[in-house]
């Protein structure tokens, strides 16, 4: 009975190929930033509904979320999709994909959910890259009375368990006090050397911190000419650690660093957060084990990662799996070296390997889902 649905829903997804595909390029060649997939949130939610779900576009307070129900079973499985570009690289991240994996994955189910004794939604995610989507819909309820939930996700290699950190991002801002810098210097207080003094105290903390700790920064903002002493500078930075407790710590002893910048040149600190914070992934090993054996049954094959992994990755993700059973494996599109966020993934994501992630992704997570009902 098992092998005849999952080759019902193997057959479900293959039906739907072309569509899929159109569906993960289309998405590709129109990226939207962060709260803005006002396109793609459209495309995914019409997906959906000729699928047969119920489906609400603009729910829990985000005008680009998208709630898709089918079935009325007792065991309920979410599945996130996620749709956002980053700023100048497009889907670098590959979020055409997971969108497009997560309405086959479903649509493959929607026929089945009732015999399976399954409630299957469709959760279309906004703000990953930023913003954290899935934070804001999970303290609204989206998350409520679900008993998985899954999704897929394009890397450079196949990986089962993506060892996501906690993160949190953040804005500097400081204010001082412009002077001509050749006449008046002395009457000036200087916005760019506090975020310099800032800049050298992180590099020097980063000595002393963990091998799961990451800082990174930009500077957006350090003065507009060199004959006037800057008074504002302004910067982007993302701070990451194993665990939200570690997280709090690091978070402090970085703080103390732009705080040296302040009580350095005498200027005004503003720290202002740009998103929720992360936390950590949580895979769920019972889970990981049927995604995996269903991925290897359709060909795919997970490299031995004990040397290294990228341990530095981050997902909204994170706070559903301390709440929700979760998963979220790695799709690889075998383009090494290029990887997440470069321009080079962008063009990989929509190959011949991007498209095959697409169903595969699709199938797995609907066997997956299959192999929960019948446990």
């Amino acid at each position: 009975m098992t092998a005849d649905t999952k080759q019902y829903a193997a057959d479900a997804v293959g039906a739907r190929r072309d569509r899929l595909i159109e569906l993960s390029h289309r998405i590709h060649a129109h990226p939207e930033l962060a709260f803005e997939e006002e396109r793609a949130s459209a495309w995914v939610a019409e997906a959906l509904t000729v699928a047969g779900f119920e489906v609400e576009h603009g729910c829990y307070g985000l005008p680009t979320a998208v709630r898709a129900t089918a079935g009325t079973g007792p065991l309920h499985i979410g599945i996130c999709a996620e749709y956002d570009a980053l700023p100048d690289m497009g889907h670098a991240c590959g979020h055409n994909i997971i969108a497009a994996a997560a309405v086959g994955a479903g649509s493959a189910l929607c026929g089945l959910a009732d015999d399976l004794g399954l409630t299957v939604t469709v959760l279309g995610t906004p703000a990953e890259e930023g913003g954290g989507g899935k934070i804001l819909m999970l303290e609204r309820g989206a998350f409520e009375g679900m008993d998985a939930a899954m999704m897929v996700h394009p890397g450079a290699v196949e990986t089962a368990a993506m060892p996501g950190l906690a993160v949190s991002q953040f804005e500097v801002a400081y204010r001082g006090k412009p002077a001509h810098a050749g006449a008046y210097p002395q009457h000036g207080v200087n916005a760019a050397d506090a975020m310099t003094v800032a800049q050298v105290a992180v590099g020097l903390l980063r000595q002393q911190t963990g091998p799961d700790d990451r800082i990174a920064g930009i500077v957006t903002e350090a003065g507009t000419a060199a004959n006037i002493i800057p008074d504002a500078s302004r910067g982007g930075w993302i701070v990451r650690s194993s665990t939200l407790e570690a997280l709090s710590q690091l978070k402090q002893r970085v703080h103390n660093c732009f705080e040296a910048g302040a009580l350095a040149t005498g200027c005004e600190l503003t720290t202002t957060p740009i998103s929720l914070d992360y936390a950590d992934l949580r895979p769920d090993a019972t889970m990981l084990n049927m995604y995996r054996a269903n991925a290897e049954a359709l060909g795919r094959t997970f490299p031995d990662l004990s040397g290294g992994s990228p341990a530095g990755a981050a997902t909204d993700m994170g706070n559903v799996s301390h709440v929700v059973p979760t998963i979220h494996p790695m799709l690889g599109l075998d383009c090494l070296p290029a990887v997440n966020h470069q321009p080079e993934f962008t063009a990989a994501c929509i190959t011949q390997a991007a498209d095959k992630a697409v169903l595969d992704g699709a199938t797995a997570m609907a066997w997956t889902a299959i192999d929960l009902a019948r446990a």
